[in-house]
């Protein structure tokens, strides 16, 4: 390498950080893959008062589904609305052409359960 590059710890990503990485790497996928054409899913969990008491949010790039987001109320919890949504989300995006899904999740939040559901 003829010029000398430096790497900098700039803590949190500024606008033109994001504009370079996300950019970069969206232009990369696309000339690998092809247009992603993402799609936001989600589907909501309301409570009588139309309060919304849970949920899980999605999208899809190619085809695959990305679960991004997954909460329910504590008190709500163990009740059936986990997998409700979770069959939901997976149905639509099975509509829409999807084979694959994907969700990531840590030590405390409910990892047996999303192995149960497969």
């Amino acid at each position: 390498m003829d010029e000398e590059y430096n790497i900098i710890n700039i803590g949190e990503p500024d606008d033109a950080a994001w504009k370079a990485i996300g950019g970069g790497i969206s232009r990369y996928n696309k000339q690998q893959a092809g247009d992603d054409k993402p799609q936001r899913l989600c589907f909501v969990l309301q409570g009588p008062d139309q309060v919304i008491v849970g949920g899980v949010i999605g999208v899809i790039f190619w085809n695959w589904l990305s679960i991004e987001l997954m909460w329910i109320k504590d008190e709500l919890r163990g009740c059936g609305y986990g997998h409700r949504l979770l069959t939901l989300i997976e149905e639509e995006a099975r509509q829409r052409g999807v084979t694959n899904a994907h969700l990531d999740t840590v030590s405390f939040q409910a990892p047996d359960f999303y192995r149960q559901h497969g």
